[in-house]
């Protein structure tokens, strides 16, 4: 569940085709995710799971499986 919660932010904010491999959704390689694209997906993933994500978690997430799995133990802990 968590997974596909996420992949849809990354569709809503990257503005990405459903069929993209996700292994390309990496932080400064895949094309519009930036400093400033990063809040705006920081911010709609919060809205998502409707959770204030940890400094450390917004730094950490540098790619869309890293998402997963930070989203994941915001998941658990509802």
């Amino acid at each position: 569940m968590t997974i596909e919660k996420v992949f849809n932010v990354f569709v809503s904010v990257f503005d990405v085709d459903v069929n993209v491999d996700r292994g390309t959704l990496i932080y400064n390689e895949f094309k519009g995710w930036d400093s400033v694209a990063h809040m705006t997906l920081i911010a709609a993933l919060e809205d998502e799971f409707d959770e204030m994500l940890e400094t450390d978690d917004i730094l950490d997430m540098s790619s869309f499986d890293k998402a997963v799995e930070i989203m994941g133990k915001y998941s658990a802990q509802s």
